[in-house]
């Protein structure tokens, strides 16, 4: 099989199962990560990956996995994409760090010009940089009751923000993420979202329930922002009903309430789109991104409104590694391959094949319950025959079976039915077919 263009280390784009899963050199390195790692850092599947690229991973056995999940949505560009490697090699040969506030440089200028740039809205803008997801969020909010004078915050059912304190706090589901971790942020609320596929409501009915809730158990007045993500990530790639985010926008806006999105997960292409907020043209005051920005090194950010993120007082925001030059440099090659190489189209049609792929088959097998996303960014909601019920088990038993036949799989959703597939963008047709095949074997075989 060919190599995609983005395709990294000079690896077979290919399925190859050579041994059990996990393989026997597999076993003995977890052994090593149970005795030196601690117990809850757990792991999807448990293989030793030694190089991938394109759409695979390889391991220390040899097998070779095809890649829906692209680390959590990370690795958009894929694994080793060649302009971010050149730009990482380079950087790091004239420096690994300084710490931008001890002494700026330019890597980090460049990375929040350029977020100025692309994300939505057409008014001055300011960037920050920091290292997670869950970081951004903490300085969107940090930001937002800076700005407003206000303290409470509005999050969404089926929401995850992170593993931080506040961010468990503005997460909805406990196991894993918040279970005996408490107690959590205080001044965080949270309001029914819009679930199509459960609550059968129009974007504009789910905004009125939302808002209704707002305004009787919070109040306006009380409220500094209001944060949610386009479409839902862990809570189970949830694309709210046309019309719900706009009606959120326009009440925060009346209320002068920030409204920041969440694109941690839904950012840079992975929906079809550079940013998800541009499907209705959804303009936030804040945005924060991380994950797919920078080709798998660590960066995330908050961008928004010059007026809003300049409130904060000098010294307010930053970190030691915030904005590191190495994640600057990949970040800007990331960006860079996103745009050269039109990997938000990309994005649509490998949308597209999953699509067709589980319509056709959920003809003839009813536990696929919903399909949904959008771009490279889809899930199925797998249920017990004949009802909604969430078939968790099943699911489960799909991943596991899937990931022995040499497909890495990703499972989500409060009540632990989806399967979500979040490929690299650099992964070929033939791959993505191929993979969706043994996802249909393993629904057929439970």
């Amino acid at each position: 099989m060919s190599e995609t263009p983005l395709g990294g280390p000079a690896l077979p784009q290919e399925r190859k199962v050579v041994t059990a899963i996990p393989g026997p050199k597999s076993q003995e390195m977890l052994a090593r990560k149970n005795a030196a790692v601690a117990a809850g850092v757990g792991v999807a599947l448990p293989v030793s990956i030694v190089a991938a690229g394109g759409g695979v991973m390889v391991d220390v056995d040899g097998n070779s996995f095809i890649d829906l999940g692209s680390g959590i949505a990370v690795t958009g560009v894929g694994n080793a994409a060649p302009k971010v490697v050149e730009a990482v090699t380079n950087q790091v040969q004239q420096f690994t760090h300084t710490c931008f506030t001890v002494t700026p440089y330019d890597g980090y200028v460049k990375v929040a010009e350029k977020l100025n740039e692309l994300t939505p809205g057409d008014f001055e803008k300011r960037s920050a940089l920091f290292n997670s997801g869950a970081e951004a969020l903490e300085n969107a909010v940090k930001i937002a009751r800076h700005y407003t004078k206000r303290n409470a915050i509005v999050v969404f059912d089926h929401a995850y923000h992170g593993r931080t304190n506040l961010t468990m706090g503005m997460t909805a589901k406990n196991m894993p993420y918040k279970d005996g971790f408490g107690p959590f942020a205080p001044e965080v609320y949270r309001v029914p979202t819009s679930y199509p596929f459960r609550d059968g409501l129009t974007g504009a009915e789910a905004a009125e329930v939302a808002i209704t809730q707002i305004e009787k158990q919070v109040g306006a007045a009380n409220l500094a922002a209001v944060i949610i993500e386009p479409i839902q990530g862990e809570g189970g790639f949830i694309a709210p009903a046309e019309g719900f985010l706009p009606a959120i926008q326009k009440w925060a806006t009346e209320n002068k309430v920030v409204f920041v999105l969440d694109e941690v997960q839904t950012g840079f292409a992975r929906t079809g789109d550079l940013f998800a907020a541009n499907h209705e043209g959804v303009v936030p005051d804040l945005v924060t991104t991380a994950k797919g920005i920078a080709g798998g090194l660590p960066l995330s950010a908050v961008t928004g409104r010059a007026e809003i993120m300049d409130s904060a007082h000098a010294g307010g925001l930053g970190g030691t590694y915030a904005g590191s030059p190495i994640s600057c440099a990949a970040a800007l090659a990331t960006i860079e391959t996103y745009e050269t190489e039109n990997l938000t189209q990309r994005a649509r049609e490998i949308g597209a094949i999953i699509e067709e792929f589980f319509t056709e088959l959920q003809k003839t097998d009813s536990r696929i319950g919903d399909i949904r996303g959008r771009g490279a960014m889809q899930a199925i909601e797998l249920v017990e025959t004949g009802s909604k019920t969430p078939a968790a088990a099943l699911t489960g038993a799909v991943a596991k079976q899937a990931g022995d036949q040499g497909v890495i799989l990703l499972t989500c959703g409060t009540y632990g039915n989806v399967i979500r597939f979040l490929p690299p963008l650099s992964i070929s047709d033939e791959l993505l077919r191929d993979g969706l095949q043994v996802v249909a074997d393993a629904l057929a075989a439970n």
